[in-house]
């Protein structure tokens, strides 16, 4: 698995969010996800709304993934 592939799943499950994915070791990975889908939603939904869009990847090929949700007007640094 790679942070590239990631990306892309993410993006094709929240087509408006800008997404930003790290990690080297192939299983570890980082992710910021900034959607205005996530406008009155709890970080427990947001993180669940991430989460489907990798389906049974999560605990699997991605062993963990640490995770930011932002609405838009977040400035990542």
């Amino acid at each position: 698995m790679d942070s590239k592939t990631i990306e892309q799943m993410i993006r094709a499950g929240l087509p408006d969010a800008e997404v930003r994915v790290s990690g080297d070791d192939g299983v570890h990975f980082e992710a910021l996800v900034i959607s205005p889908s996530f406008e009155g939603k709890s970080t427990l939904q947001r993180h669940r709304m991430v989460y489907a869009t990798l389906g049974e990847l999560m605990g699997r090929e991605i062993h963990a993934l640490g995770l930011r949700t932002e609405l838009p007007g977040f400035e990542a640094g």
